[in-house]
């Protein structure tokens, strides 16, 4: 059994990427509707901690090789 990871196989981080960047751009579209100004800067938090984990996970991808942009 080899340890190498075929590129046609998608790791959990590179998951991840996708992931906490489709939620990023939902949290975005959340602070852009809330009525309630503190509602929206938590929002923006939400998103920037988003975008904050997808690139911890970036880094891991690239770490391993591979671009976690074609996932």
């Amino acid at each position: 059994m080899s340890d190498a990871i075929g590129p046609q196989r998608v790791t959990l981080d590179g998951q991840l990427v996708a992931y906490w960047e489709r939620e990023a751009a939902r949290f975005d579209e959340l602070q852009e509707r809330a009525a309630i100004k503190w509602m929206a800067r938590s929002y923006a938090r939400r998103a920037e901690r988003a975008r904050a984990l997808a690139e911890t996970s970036r880094r891991r991808e690239a770490a391993r090789g591979r671009d976690p942009g074609s996932s």
